[in-house]
């Protein structure tokens, strides 16, 4: 994902646990894992630690023989530049794996954005190339009027869908518990017919909703000219803590069969590979 689009699906899909300035191994006493993460936005987190971010958070502090510590900070535009960049978190977990603003580690998933309708609709809406998404009542995420839109809106656009496409603000109201679920919830009630929406949001708020939700991964996963809907996800540190990321590469690897059990808990969407470009 580059420049906006990066940022974008950031505050769709990020709760940014940090990670304190890494001590040599020999020296872990009193250790902290320091997080930033937004207290109202789950699946990925909240101030109650329930979500599955908080999880991964707990899991690598166990690993490193660490105490977790949280800052709490609402996830908006300059997130990165107020957590990680001004020394409050010293990782920032759930980046897409090109995050521009920061050093990625190797990627712990990767997952996609989803059609979601009910199942009692019988839709079977797989792919942006549907001619039924012209007439059908489609509902999407928005970040603002600058154009860092969510890649699903740029896909309609592109394809000239517009007229009939609600949208749904992802910061929304905070007064509120995890505004973005409020577009899961807009399918449900038939305020609108499919939604299209970040996997891991979507799996985890469809398994709370009657009658029942599909969600099905959206194709192309590569639109052209270049407009990836599948991305891997990373924790990332500052440009400079290459140490720090080789560490947590090692965290990542040993744990990964304890991070797949939580992303299944949580109905996290994973896909293995990218399909090929449209033609």
């Amino acid at each position: 994902m580059k420049s906006a689009l990066s940022a974008t699906l950031c505050a769709c899909s990020l709760a940014l646990p940090a990670f304190a300035c890494a001590p040599s191994p020999e020296r872990t006493a009193g250790r902290e894992l320091r997080v930033c993460a937004d207290p109202n936005n789950l699946p990925f987190s909240n101030s109650r630690q329930e979500g599955f971010e908080n999880k991964l958070a707990d899991l690598i502090a166990k690993d490193l023989k660490a105490k977790v510590r949280y800052t709490w900070w609402a996830q908006r535009r300059g997130f990165i530049r107020n957590t990680l960049n001004a020394g409050k978190c010293d990782v920032v977990m759930g980046v897409p794996s090109s995050f521009e603003l920061a050093l990625a580690t190797n990627s712990y998933y990767r997952s996609t954005y989803v059609f979601v309708t009910r199942q009692d609709r019988n839709l079977n809406v797989r792919s942006f190339d549907d001619p039924r998404l012209r007439t059908l009542r489609v509902g999407v995420h928005l970040v603002g009027d600058d154009g860092a839109n969510t890649p699903p809106v740029h896909a309609l656009s592109s394809r000239g869908v517009v007229g009939n496409v609600k949208g749904y603000m992802l910061a929304g109201d905070y007064s509120k518990p995890n505004p973005p679920a409020r577009l899961i919830e807009a399918v449900s009630k038939g305020d609108v017919d499919i939604a299209i929406a970040w996997g891991p949001l979507a799996g985890y708020f469809a398994k709370t909703q009657s009658p029942r939700l599909i969600l099905v991964p959206v194709s192309p996963a590569i639109d052209v000219p270049f407009l990836p809907e599948v991305y891997d996800i990373s924790l990332a540190v500052r440009r400079s803590d290459k140490k720090l990321r080789a560490e947590l590469d090692s965290v990542l690897e040993r744990e990964r069969e304890a991070i797949s059990a939580i992303l299944d808990q949580y109905g996290v969407p994973r896909v293995a590979k990218v399909p090929p470009l449209r033609s």
